[in-house]
């Protein structure tokens, strides 16, 4: 009833990185020679890695912040920063190619299968559930970076005239105490020209304080940041260390071999072997002939690590660092009471196994 099958391809991974949705129920019939193809998974795994990049840009007159503002709360020079701040793990089934099957059937059987549009089995006598989809795209948050010269706009012809900087800091200064003024006396309402609704008001208002904003970072400097998210797959075939790619201090996110980055890498290790079915008497199982195959997955820890610091540690099952057994074909197709089982995308394990009624 059941032989394997060579494969004839392998779908490239990058193809496979968000699973299909579509299913399809196959049925024995004449054109097929009442055989049903199907093919079991290997793992993959999708690293989804948010990192936030950091700008910092001093203003041209820090050094005389504390003398003409009265703070020492600014940034001395520019700088770049990249943090990874957030790492999630997830897997995926890609078809595997040494492990496709036929199940042949006879003549007027009503045993039907499940696969995906890849031909992954789902289900054998049941509906076949779709794949969980990729995670939910996080659209990055994008920084406005401000040119540093915005204050210029409200300075006057003294300050630009002055060949010192210490002059210009203060002729600066005295303009933003000016701006301040003016809008501390705009919100009391003891300014000599009051605006004539509130609408006007609030325009006023805007106005002084995007310029105190400009002002105000011309000594105390200027900080923003942004938030990017990568995702990485890898499909891996032992245990060790597999590179998703280096972040730069500079560039951020840049590819696997690009030295001017740290390396980020996925570390994988088995924790815990695939156990083989046992009878009552606790005796393993042999298997029946002509079965119906499926996966018995091992359990394995990703330590998705950066240099020696550990970002993220998640235990996920893996269909390639276990083994195979399988299910008696005559559980599917007797006619009284016809057995069905719904299988794991991901790993190719059994998820539930009972009789129809």
């Amino acid at each position: 009833m059941l032989k394997q099958l060579s494969a004839v391809a392998i779908l490239a991974l990058a193809a496979t990185a968000c699973p299909a949705q579509q299913t399809r129920i196959l049925t024995a019939e004449k054109h097929n020679e009442y055989g049903l193809v199907y093919s079991l998974p290997n793992t993959a795994l999708r690293v989804e890695v948010t990192a936030r990049h950091t700008l910092r840009q001093s203003g041209p007159f820090w050094q005389y912040a504390k003398k003409f503002i009265g703070t020492d709360d600014v940034i001395h020079s520019d700088e770049e920063l990249w943090e990874i701040t957030d790492v999630k793990v997830s897997t995926f089934g890609v078809p595997d190619p040494e492990n496709t099957y036929l199940m042949q059937l006879k003549p007027g059987a009503l045993t039907y299968i499940g696969v995906d549009s890849d031909g992954m089995l789902l289900s054998i006598n049941a509906e076949p559930q779709a794949p969980a989809p990729a995670p939910a795209y996080r659209p990055s948050e994008k920084m406005s970076i401000p040119s540093g010269k915005e204050y210029l706009e409200y300075v006057n012809e003294d300050f630009l005239s002055s060949q010192s900087s210490v002059k210009q800091a203060q002729i600066l200064s005295e303009t933003l105490m000016e701006v301040r003024d003016s809008r501390l006396s705009l919100t009391r309402g003891t300014a000599e020209t009051m605006p004539t609704d509130g609408r006007q008001l609030e325009l006023m208002l805007q106005s002084l304080a995007e310029q105190e904003k400009a002002m105000t970072r011309a000594f105390t400097g200027w900080e923003g940041s942004e938030t990017l998210t990568r995702t990485f797959t890898v499909m891996p075939q032992s245990e060790g260390a597999y590179t998703l790619f280096r972040m730069s201090d500079f560039a951020g996110f840049v590819d696997a071999d690009d030295l001017s980055g740290w390396e980020v890498s996925a570390i994988i290790k088995v924790i815990a072997a695939a156990e083989m079915p046992k009878d009552a008497s606790g005796v393993e199982k042999k298997l029946p002939k002509d079965a119906v195959m499926y996966a018995l997955p091992a359990t394995v820890s990703v330590d998705v690590r950066m240099q020696d610091e550990s970002l993220a540690v998640q235990n996920v099952e893996m269909a390639q660092f276990g083994t195979l057994f399988g299910l008696a074909p005559s559980y599917f197709t007797d006619k009284k009471a016809p057995g069905f089982a719904i299988f794991d995308a991901a790993t190719g394990a059994v998820k539930s196994l009972g009789t129809q009624k």
